[in-house]
């Protein structure tokens, strides 16, 4: 395999961990950033870890490319991706970082009839 593209997967799946170790309520969405390394792989035939078979609940000695097919599921019915700062869990938006928006002269709403 390319050691490009290992090296991005053996990242994600580093990263992987990290977002799994998130309690689903909890949990960003599936970042964008995966899919790269899920598709470089995803011809790959070669056995994978074992643990990166584990973490995505595959079987051992299952493929690079069963992981990719596995990782591109998480992202089928996702409708959103997250900010870098939501990655892994969830940013909480606290009321003092919350601002008004105020019309400014340049739109139409700030001049009413």
């Amino acid at each position: 395999m390319n050691q490009a593209a290992s090296l991005q997967f053996e990242r994600m799946m580093d990263e992987l961990v990290l977002w799994h170790a998130v309690p689903e309520d909890e949990r960003s969405p599936a970042p964008a950033w995966w899919w790269g390394p899920a598709m470089a792989v995803l011809d790959t035939h070669e056995p994978m870890r074992q643990v990166w078979c584990r973490e995505l609940g595959l079987d051992d000695g299952s493929s690079f490319a069963e992981g990719a097919h596995v990782l591109i599921t998480l992202f089928a019915e996702q409708t959103s991706l997250p900010w870098p700062d939501d990655f892994p869990r969830k940013a909480e938006i606290r009321d003092e970082d919350v601002r008004e928006l105020h019309p400014q002269p340049s739109d139409d709403s700030a001049f009413q009839p």
